[in-house]
């Protein structure tokens, strides 16, 4: 079992920046974000594996989010930059032990309990 634990969520002005900031219980081969709004199904946004490493992302956010992880913490990091109103969303750290396709909610086994992040305009 791993547990994740999510902080750094917030009410941002539309071009601000926010942090998000994961803490696992223990080291992953794979960490990654998903958001969901209201209405809205499930979507990928970021994600790193120690295969490689790799980082990948979602169309939406490339240039403007970037994650990372700091192995000793077992902590995966979201920075965003230039947010939009239509990032405003739950964000949701998840991890897996296996591999897979990183953009798929269903190849992830933990979940976090998600972050508030709302971007005015």
């Amino acid at each position: 079992q791993v547990q994740l634990v999510e902080s750094g969520g917030g009410l941002v002005q539309a071009g601000g920046s926010l942090r998000l900031s994961c803490a696992a219980s223990r080291r992953t081969l794979t960490m990654g974000w998903f958001r969901q709004a209201p209405g809205n199904e499930r979507e990928f946004v970021a994600a790193h594996s120690w295969s490689g490493p790799s980082t990948y992302y979602a169309d939406s956010v490339k240039g403007r989010f970037t994650i990372s992880r700091d192995n000793a913490k077992n902590t995966v990091y979201l920075q965003m930059n230039n947010l939009k109103p239509e990032d405003t969303s739950v964000y949701s750290c998840a991890a897996r032990d296996g591999t897979g396709f990183v953009w798929s909610a269903k190849e992830y086994s933990y979940w976090g309990q998600g972050t508030q992040v709302t971007v005015s305009s």
